[in-house]
């Protein structure tokens, strides 16, 4: 029997057979009865841009890591002073049921204020962040924070564990460093100093509560959307959940606002997400930016006006039209920037267009015509959380189709990425502007220029990922990429000045950005050329050249 989804001899955008859905006794059995050995780097704790991930059955997500985050959490919260409730979210994935148990013992056994959802329902990424905000505001004491478990569009086999602060987004690297080491420290001490009660007695503890996170997420959508736009659109709007957290909020959402065009397709949670077309590589993911991964719902374009999907936490969004097939992230975060810019009036005048370095200078085309300043920071939605916050951003939105915006009358939504907001913006778009958001990416293209995008990868070792992490720009001597002059060489963001972790160059019509993968022994190469594919190819070889130089010398 198959204890993973491993890669198949299906085509993707195949649905999965059944000898690749991951064997759920297995895999929550590895939960409970694996024990990570600290020494191996793959089994220790490790917050990545989204927190820690990884699989029981490598020992690297199991009972052990989420008993000792939760209480290095729980002490970083006593250094703190945070002493308010704390709002704890979950998705559909296998081990997330197991790791909620886990931490509910450790939470509770600290004293920590839970806010559970009601009827244990499950819980998106942004409907954390949204409650963490809305308890926090106007508060100076009693400030909340969160945690989500979730390894976000990641295959079955995956769990995941990432905190937010009481900025209500993701933790910086200041907190998941420390939070790491204590966490590590316990788990080479055999969990000594971790407090944990039984489930049973943690449920029914003074300290733990009950939060509607469904209803008060979806009664509050109307702040950030014109729901009456939406509610009037004229083309038919279809949903596909992918089986993920937000399976039961479009119903709602339905229901709440009278959404009578818009279909739900399905309701169905199954922890081997066997109703998943396969990804690009014949594995299982809910990733809804892929075209493999969203192969049905594409099929299903004629029949939709506009259709969405979100992943598994829904901080994820995918935008199928009828006059586009699915859009490219890029292209999308370019049609809501025009859009939300042009349709806000109640923002301030100096709001900010936010994007990552690795995200489509498209964007930067919009915001220019808009008169808008151009944020750019690294790859990471904590670059947004502070001008979210205080408004000096209306828009976050990275490459990998993660996104938010402020509300209609210009305060902070969520300083997470959300993905139900963004999908509902495409109807609001059809509606308001009488052109889907795949019609309004042609018009920007016309005016603007079209893209065309790409990424590569490539063998690095230990040592050659973190001489790139470090290069600087007096390393790369050439003076032209593809027959262009090169305009600039960065290793850090024009937007804050933080380390991006490599190096971009860019052109006039072209760029590239290279970074380490903090995964894989390899390194990750970004292109965008806006004069088409053949001058992007030579982007993408000319850039593997001179990094490659780079590393050599």
């Amino acid at each position: 029997m198959s204890t993973a989804s491993k890669p198949s001899a299906a085509l993707p955008g195949q649905r999965a057979p059944l000898d690749l859905l991951v064997n759920v006794p297995r895999l929550v059995s590895a939960y409970f009865t694996g024990r990570p050995d600290p020494s191996v780097a793959t089994q220790r704790v490790a917050f990545g841009t989204s927190g820690h991930r990884g699989s029981s059955f490598d020992n690297a997500f199991n009972e052990w890591h989420v008993l000792a985050m939760s209480q290095a959490i729980a002490d970083h919260r006593r250094q703190q002073g945070i002493d308010g409730p704390l709002f704890l979210g979950i998705d559909t994935h296998a081990l997330s049921t197991p790791a909620f148990a886990s931490a509910v013992e450790v939470l509770a056994a600290n004293g920590v204020e839970l806010m559970l959802s009601k009827d244990d329902e499950y819980t998106p990424t942004p409907a954390v962040s949204h409650a963490i905000l809305c308890h926090n505001r106007g508060r100076t004491s009693g400030l909340a924070d969160g945690i989500v478990i979730t390894p976000s569009h990641n295959p079955p086999e995956s769990g995941g564990f990432k905190y937010n602060p009481p900025h209500g987004g993701p933790a910086g690297t200041d907190i998941t460093s420390a939070v790491e080491a204590a966490a590590n420290g316990f788990l080479a001490n055999g969990l000594q100093g971790v407090k944990r009660m039984p489930l049973e007695r943690a449920l029914r503890a003074s300290t733990t509560h009950r939060h509607d996170y469904l209803n008060t997420y979806v009664e509050d959508l109307a702040q950030v959307l014109d729901m009456d736009a939406i509610r009037g659109v004229p083309v038919a709007l279809g949903v596909d959940p992918l089986g993920g957290a937000g399976v039961r909020y479009w119903p709602a959402i339905a229901e709440r606002y009278r959404l009578e065009r818009l279909e739900v397709l399905s309701q169905e949670v199954d922890p081997t997400f066997r109703f998943m077309s396969l990804d690009w590589d014949g594995r299982i993911r809910m990733d809804p930016s892929s075209p493999d991964a969203m192969h049905q719902l594409i099929g299903l374009k004629d029949r939709f006006g506009i259709a969405f999907a979100c992943d598994t936490d829904h901080d994820r969004h995918g935008v199928v039209t009828r006059s586009a097939g699915l859009m490219q992230p890029n292209n999308y975060l370019a049609v809501m920037v025009d859009y939300l810019f042009t349709h806000r009036p109640q923002w301030p005048e100096a709001a900010a267009v936010g994007k990552t370095v690795v995200s489509s200078r498209m964007i930067d085309r919009v915001a220019a015509r808009l008169g808008r300043k151009l944020y750019e920071v690294p790859v990471g939605f904590k670059w947004f959380v502070d001008g979210l916050v205080d408004a000096s951003l209306g828009f976050g939105g990275e490459e990998s189709a993660g996104a938010t915006f402020l509300r209609r009358d210009g305060t902070v939504w969520t300083t997470d990425k959300d993905g139900i907001v963004p999908a509902l913006l495409s109807a609001e778009i059809a509606a308001r502007t009488g052109r889907d958001p795949g019609e309004r990416f042609a018009e920007l293209a016309q005016a603007l220029g079209r893209p065309v995008a790409n990424r590569v990868d490539a063998a690095a070792t230990v040592a050659q990922k973190k001489k790139l992490s470090s290069l600087s720009p007096a390393q790369v001597q050439s003076t032209e990429l593809a027959g262009e002059k090169i305009e600039q060489v960065l290793s850090h963001s024009p937007g804050n000045g933080a380390a991006i972790g490599g190096v971009k160059v860019v052109t006039e019509n072209g760029w590239f950005a290279a970074r380490p993968s903090g995964t894989e022994d390899i390194y990750k190469i970004y292109g965008e050329s806006f004069k088409g594919p053949e001058h992007l190819g030579r982007i993408l070889e000319e850039a593997q050249q001179l990094v490659d130089k780079a590393l050599a010398a």
